[in-house]
């Protein structure tokens, strides 16, 4: 492996130093032919001896995140970051459906290290903490990645496919939505809120990005699914 190298579905492409490498449905990484993924979305290129991932997209955001869940950044158009972790994850969503791939650097300039699992209880980020039916809620719209092993790309429930999954009508299952979005939100957390006009998609989007690269919902919570089958509503 050079310096840096994205796995994709399990296939590696190595950017050149002195070039620029395109992602998108187009380019050095054709992701997909997904028409609702920019033709030239993401670039990598080398610069004054850093690496810099940039979104030369006009609608579409990424989600940048290191592996320890850690450090998370909201990489919008027009927006760049640096790669300095050994391992880093990229998400976006394209309409329907949420990729995933991963950069590694041969010579980081931070080192990751593994936090300690919570003690136990209801879920926690930073001051916010979610019952269990609202972990739950999260944990329906991202079970398709959760389910999933490595980088690749996964389609996301919609509502009504979630509140299925639970065994919920579905005016529970988006008021449990509204209040896992609206704490999140209250913490820092971007593109969970917006104004007329926001679909639905980006929303629940957005919230699984923010979930898998943040280690908020791991695989170890899909018995969440089943725990919440004929769970009366106040539970």
């Amino acid at each position: 492996m050079g310096e840096l190298a994205l796995d994709y579905c399990g296939e590696w492409h190595e950017p050149p130093d002195d070039a620029v490498f395109s992602i998108g449905r187009e380019g050095d990484l054709a992701v997909d032919e997904n028409p609702y993924l920019h033709r030239q979305f993401l670039e990598i290129a080398r610069q004054n001896g850093i690496w810099w991932l940039s979104n030369v997209g006009s609608m579409i955001s990424a989600t940048v995140a290191d592996t320890t869940g850690g450090m998370q950044a909201w990489v919008a158009p027009g927006a760049r970051i640096p790669i300095v972790f050994g391992q880093t994850r990229v998400v976006f969503t394209a309409g329907p459906t949420t990729y995933e791939f991963d950069i590694h650097l041969r010579t980081p300039a931070f080192r990751q290290q593994a936090r300690a699992e919570d003690s136990g209880g209801a879920a926690t980020i930073g001051p916010v903490r979610f019952t269990d039916a609202q972990k739950a809620v999260i944990v329906a719209l991202a079970e398709p990645l959760l389910r999933r092993e490595g980088t690749g790309y996964s389609a996301i429930p919609s509502s009504a496919q979630a509140a299925e999954k639970l065994g919920w009508a579905l005016t529970r299952f988006n008021r449990k939505l509204d209040n896992v979005c609206d704490k999140l939100d209250r913490v820092g957390v971007a593109g969970l809120r917006g104004g007329a006009g926001r679909l639905a998609t980006n929303r629940r989007a957005r919230l699984v990005e923010h979930a898998i690269t943040s280690h908020l919902v791991t695989a170890e919570d899909l018995g969440l699914l089943d725990a919440q089958q004929g769970r009366a509503e106040d539970e």
